[in-house]
């Protein structure tokens, strides 16, 4: 059995340095068909009720970070709306078992995050079947590499400003009218803010708007009582990377050139969502907390 978060252990090898085999799916891809598989802490995340009553959307929650933030928070003791496309139902319905396994609610929600009327939906419906709102994760993304600009389409360039920049925004804006004072908003951005790929030119773009969004909401929101930041990943090993958000040949040498050697496993990315939605970050707000292997950030 993996140890636990709270087990003191070498970073550098608590999980294997993975050389991942070739390999693609067309997006959005499984979790259940990615080699090898990610660990969402399904057999080491271990709650101490720092949720406990609380409810939860999370966007992206069926695979990789938004699946492991769901398992963490339900552990908690969080009822969970897991918000997700329609074809990864599958996934989803794993999760969700997961979470009812921790003896919490699992809603599950399937909803294309790029378009406005469909996240005024997700929010309202997770409120209702929840009970109401106390955290909101904006987790989905789009990551889809393109090596020219001139290789860019319109539609590719909006389509990852929609499902990235825009949901956060839709999403964020109908929470309000849900959110009491003592909520979170929790946003998803990625050290390609600081450091952005050549080829991720679009998807680095939607990342560092999505600090700014989140230090300005903050600003905004405080004097409601409504606490908003942002965790930005560095390289986690997610279905993200092989529906074309990396070029294969460079899959099997994905997060080895960060200090610690190795790219993250999902379940290391929960405790951040779970410190920034908890009481103990009381005094947090408009902070990007960077979990990235070491990779030096501003």
């Amino acid at each position: 059995m993996p140890n636990d978060q709270y087990t003191f252990d070498n970073p550098r090898t608590r999980y294997e340095s993975i050389s991942p085999p070739v390999q693609h799916q067309d997006e959005p891809g499984l979790d259940s068909e990615l080699v090898p598989t990610p660990d969402l802490g399904e057999l080491s995340y271990r709650g101490t009720d720092r949720l406990a009553g609380r409810r939860a959307l999370i966007t992206g929650a069926d695979s990789g970070i938004g699946a492991a933030v769901a398992i963490a928070f339900a552990r908690e003791g969080a009822d969970v709306a897991l918000a997700y496309l329609p074809s990864e139902q599958s996934d989803a319905e794993r999760i969700a078992e997961l979470v009812r396994a921790a003896g919490r609610t699992a809603l599950l929600l399937p909803v294309d995050v790029s378009i406005a009327e469909e996240c005024t939906r997700l929010v309202d419906e997770a409120a209702t079947g929840l009970g109401g709102l106390d955290i909101v994760v904006n987790n989905a993304g789009k990551q889809i590499y393109c090596e020219r600009l001139e290789d860019l389409s319109d539609q590719a360039f909006d389509e990852t400003m929609r499902t990235n920049v825009y949901a956060t925004f839709w999403i964020s804006k109908a929470a309000l009218k849900h959110l009491p004072a003592g909520a979170a908003i929790i946003n998803s951005t990625s050290v390609q803010a600081y450091k952005p790929s050549p080829i991720l030119i679009d998807y680095a773009t939607t990342k560092a708007a999505i600090n700014a969004f989140t230090k300005a909401l903050a600003g905004q929101l405080a004097e409601r009582g409504i606490r908003v930041n942002a965790v930005a990943p560095g390289p986690v090993w997610t279905v993200l990377q092989v529906t074309d958000g990396q070029p294969p040949e460079k899959i099997a040498s994905f997060g080895k050139n960060t200090p610690l050697g190795r790219a993250a496993q999902p379940a290391e990315m929960a405790p951040a969502y779970v410190f920034l939605a908890s009481a103990e970050s009381s005094y947090v707000l408009g902070e990007t907390l960077n979990a990235n292997g070491g990779i030096p950030t501003p």
